[in-house]
């Protein structure tokens, strides 16, 4: 008889809601915990891997996991479960103790929308369950609902950005490759940086870009303006490679506005070449990282207190 097979199904993070109940629970006894070590502690129970405890939104700046764990203190507390006496401290409440008596299955928005002060915090008018929007789907925090948005306004941008370079000429495109290059430390001046490009001659280069200020060392460049669907493949690469040989350079940058084979990105030269591959979508995003070609819009700033105002004396 053969032994039976176990299968460990990874779970996902969880969300802010899957873990308000978990959380409260780990408070019961009435002491006062760090939030640092309850996420650590969370982190044991939910079975994280490291991975997954060090993934980060998308704005890199904070742990997905700790966010979410911060996300769910907050709404326990602004319903009045949790308090804070301190900071970094977190307390149960007799709310939240006559809340775990009651032997809740979960907690969530739905829930919390019993109490006037979380109401208050929504900034919504209390109404039939009926009536409100369904919570299941809230699994995201309002930073991870905001960076999300963001990302998707960024998406479109860098499309349409794209759609714009494709439509131009190809000189236009050229001087916005030496333009974006310089903005991000090559060169000089635009006038210094740009005063080969369209005018080597040579075959498989569009021109030439200074390494630094000083210029130490040249950079050559190809430029393919090519719509989407004409891909860049292997023979272009190796062909640009050729051209720096016969330049005797050793660093070069491919831009293209549309993408690489595989065959292209993983050819590495077998001599001292160095070449970077730049797509359609890393030049778009590149452009609105270096602000060329867009405009502000809009700007908003995430604020938390400052702590150390408070408690100077």
């Amino acid at each position: 008889m053969l032994a039976p097979i176990f299968f460990i199904i990874p779970m996902p993070i969880p969300d802010y809601q899957s873990i308000m109940l978990p959380l409260l629970k780990l408070v019961a006894d009435g002491g006062e915990y760090k939030l640092t070590n309850l996420v650590d502690t969370l982190g044991n129970q939910f079975g994280l891997t490291d991975e997954e405890r060090a993934e980060l939104l998308p704005s890199g700046q904070t742990f997905l996991f700790g966010n979410r764990v911060g996300w769910a203190r907050t709404y326990l507390k602004k319903a009045g479960i949790l308090d804070s006496p301190k900071r970094g401290i977190i307390i149960i409440t007799q709310r939240g103790k006559n809340v775990l008596r009651q032997k809740p299955q979960q907690l969530n928005v739905a829930f919390l929308r019993q109490f006037p002060e979380f109401l208050e915090f929504q900034n919504t008018k209390k109404q039939d369950n009926d009536d409100l929007e369904p919570v299941a789907v809230l699994t995201q925090t309002p930073e991870e609902t905001l960076e999300a948005s963001y990302l998707s306004i960024r998406k479109a941008l860098a499309q349409d950005l794209l759609d714009k370079v494709i439509s131009l000429p190809p000189a236009f495109f050229e001087k916005l490759v030496v333009e974006l290059l310089v903005r991000m430390g090559y060169g000089g001046s635009i006038k210094d940086a740009g005063k080969a490009v369209g005018k080597s001659g040579d075959e498989g280069i569009d021109g030439t870009i200074k390494e630094d200020k000083l210029g130490l060392d040249i950079i050559y460049i190809q430029a393919k303006r090519w719509k989407p669907g004409n891909i860049v493949g292997r023979p272009e690469i190796h062909k640009f490679i050729g051209a720096l040989a016969g330049q005797g350079a050793k660093k070069g940058i491919f831009i293209t506005t549309s993408s690489f084979t595989r065959e292209a990105l993983e050819y590495v030269p077998r001599n001292e070449t160095k070449i970077v591959l730049i797509d359609g979508e890393q030049l778009a995003q590149l452009m609105i990282d270096y602000n060329l070609g867009v405009a502000l819009q809009q700007t908003f700033e995430v604020k938390r207190i400052d702590n150390d105002y408070f408690s100077s004396e």
